[in-house]
């Protein structure tokens, strides 16, 4: 590596900083809470990753609401998932935040030859067209430097459920799936079982489920299993499972709204009140939904 190829993490910023609006301001800030919050300096590029998705979801929601406030925090806090890689990846000498925004104009470069070249694309669906063409010629230059293209490595936009869902349909068209639902439903039994005995396991938790820190990547797999075969039965019925999903998550917050609610008339909160309770309630509201 020559001397100018050498990738330095940006230094702390000193002091108490102040809110500048200047990117290498932010990059100082952020190398001074990885040199002085514990937090921080806990963190991976693999640990940041439920983050990054998290905040993508929450700019959606801000801007869906129009809240001017909302959709500046929530773009700083996206913002800020770039930062916290790029200053992880200085770190490790691999490249900083300049290489990331010098890779991102040559690809818009590339990718916009209707605006920057003499190409004449007349309408959406054109430019659309092109962009796909420009894609696909970059994988295949790509594969030519030594990085093969597989059929399913074009899938990793939107969530694990979606992505699951889209590989297992991708899988299907060239033959690698079920006949039927029953299938599925076997290898979802299968997986919950595989589950169950992870958890269960005496030398990898303690009682009362209280799973170890050495073996959470074990059940985190066996987790993951589960997931994957519960969305190869919606797949199986037609059914979206990130849109059941999240039925699922809006039931729930509207009954405990409901909760909350009842307590309230009575002057209590839900701190006031206890297990007993609250599951009392629970089954009031999924009788009112009805």
């Amino acid at each position: 590596m020559t001397e100018q190829n050498i990738i330095s993490a940006p230094k702390p910023v000193q002091g108490t900083p102040e809110a500048s609006g200047e990117l290498t301001d932010l990059l100082g800030l952020m190398a001074r809470l990885r040199a002085d919050c514990p937090w921080d300096q806990k963190q991976s590029n693999h640990s940041l990753i439920p983050y990054a998705i998290e905040e993508a979801y929450e700019l959606g929601e801000a801007v869906q609401a129009d809240d001017d406030e909302d959709i500046k925090s929530e773009l700083g806090d996206v913002l800020l998932q770039v930062v916290f890689h790029c200053q992880l990846y200085a770190e490790q000498g691999r490249f900083d935040i300049s290489d990331v925004i010098s890779t991102l104009q040559q690809k818009l470069i590339r990718r916009h030859p209707h605006v920057f070249e003499a190409e004449n694309l007349v309408d959406e669906a054109a430019v659309k067209v092109r962009w796909d063409e420009i894609k696909a010629e970059e994988h295949q230059a790509a594969a030519a430097r030594g990085k093969p293209r597989r059929r399913l490595d074009a899938i990793k936009a939107g969530s694990a459920l979606m992505q699951a869902q889209e590989v297992q349909k991708q899988a299907a068209k060239l033959g690698f799936d079920w006949p039927g639902i029953e299938g599925a439903f076997d290898k979802l039994d299968e997986e919950i079982n595989e589950l169950k005995a992870e958890v269960r396991d005496k030398s990898k938790s303690a009682a009362k489920y209280n799973i170890s820190k050495a073996n959470i990547r074990d059940i985190e797999k066996e987790l993951g299993d589960c997931f994957f075969g519960l969305v190869n039965v919606a797949r199986k019925l037609n059914l979206d499972a990130e849109a059941a999903a999240l039925t699922c998550v809006h039931k729930f917050k509207s009954r405990f709204a409901y909760i909350e609610t009842q307590l309230e008339q009575v002057d209590k909160s839900v701190e006031d009140s206890d297990l007993t309770e609250m599951d009392r309630l629970w089954e009031a509201a999924k009788q009112y939904e009805r």
